[in-house]
């Protein structure tokens, strides 16, 4: 039981990555620093830098604000590189 336990916890830091390195990318191409994408999702920078850097475990609401913020899609946080 704990092994399998182990391993959803492994694929839910696996998304975590994920997402924080697609919002990453997604503002970078776009040419947005963190304080631009911060202010249009209505989030603290520093909050957006832990979502980025992997360390926050932001709702569905803040990513669905990030992704109108960056111009996409949510699903596009999800996309596997």
């Amino acid at each position: 039981m704990a092994k399998c336990g182990g391993s959803k916890r492994h694929a839910h830091m696996d998304v975590r990555v994920r997402v924080s390195r697609n919002i990453q990318r997604l503002r970078r191409e776009k040419g947005l620093s963190q304080e631009d994408v911060a202010h249009a999702a209505d989030v603290h920078q520093t909050y957006l830098s832990g979502v980025e850097g992997g360390k926050r475990n932001p709702s569905i609401d803040v990513l669905s604000r990030i992704a109108k913020a960056l111009g996409v899609d949510i699903s596009e946080l999800f996309h596997k590189a």
